[in-house]
């Protein structure tokens, strides 16, 4: 082997060393090899790794990278994999009579109103494993968390819903600034949430729970002639003996920098029938029944 070449593959496993040192004990390393016209010895991040300049005595240096563990502190446990990768956020609200119906419990005065099920990046899941939810985080959006973000079906136990999305959806949604803690991603959830009012705008647009059945595509049309984009619906397909389907889910999509857009943009591929819940499916196009709370209907 030739001096120069040694040099460098020496130079190389110090690197190595120096990158990975002191990560998780017996866990697993990943590597990466770039090349940078940059300092030597810095640290530089990337949304999935933390990288080490070594000076290989070339014009140019070799950056050496490996996947470090989450004790390593707060940014490092942001590192998303490269099949997690997503193009959209979906805020899911759900109708809560609905939900108690979908899992077929007689769930204790659920709300009358709209609440969250969760913001999700689409096409990711699980991103990151290493990053629990911790319930002391959100410690000061409890009274907001427990009338807007509520587990309808646990109403003594919402933890354990907030635990799930965490998990499932804000650790991927953490890619953004914006959303990179779990005290963002729920605050920042609550905000999108107020900001787009909901029950509200329902209200105003004379679509309340009622026995009588509304259209899905009047409902849709009238959504996106306030919002300014299409919102996706949501429904529980009729059971035997029912007549039309029920109302359960709206979504309404945003781009990574929170700018609400279409669900669904032309040629986009859609996810035709694919609904976020169990027994759900887009709703058809048709009559759909919008249920009342129990104590109100008539």
């Amino acid at each position: 082997m030739k001096p120069a070449a040694a040099r460098g593959l020496l130079l190389s496993s110090l690197c190595l060393a120096l990158c990975c040192r002191g990560g998780a004990r017996g866990s697993p390393t990943r590597l990466r090899v770039y090349h940078w016209r940059g300092g030597v010895g810095s640290w530089l991040s990337t949304s999935h790794w933390f990288i080490r300049v070594c000076d290989l005595g070339a014009p140019w240096v070799t950056l050496l990278s490996c996947h470090l563990p989450p004790e390593h502190g707060f940014e490092e446990r942001q590192k998303i994999s490269d099949n997690h990768e997503w193009k959209k956020l979906i805020m899911v609200h759900h109708w809560p009579v609905t939900v108690c119906k979908e899992v077929e419990k007689d769930c204790r005065d659920p709300p009358d109103y709209w609440t969250i099920h969760g913001l999700w990046p689409d096409r990711a899941e699980e991103c990151n494993g290493s990053w629990p939810f911790n319930f002391e985080e959100i410690k000061d959006l409890l009274p907001e968390m427990k009338m807007y973000w509520p587990d309808v079906i646990h109403p003594l136990n919402h933890s354990h819903f907030w635990k799930h999305e965490w998990e499932k959806h804000g650790t991927c949604a953490a890619q953004l600034d914006a959303l990179n803690s779990q005290k963002k991603y729920f605050g920042g959830s609550l905000g999108l949430y107020e900001k787009l009012e909901l029950n509200s705008i329902l209200q105003k647009l004379g679509i309340k729970p009622s026995i009588n059945y509304y259209q899905i595509s009047d409902i849709k049309d009238a959504l996106a002639s306030m919002y300014g984009v299409v919102p996706k619906v949501q429904c529980l397909p009729p059971k035997q003996g029912e007549e039309v389907q029920t109302i359960g889910q709206i979504e309404l999509c945003f781009t990574k920098d929170l700018r609400l857009r279409n669900c669904t943009e032309p040629g986009e591929l859609g996810e035709s029938g694919r609904a976020w819940g169990p027994g759900l499916e887009v709703c058809e196009d048709g009559p759909a029944f919008y249920p009342p709370p129990p104590q109100s209907a008539r």
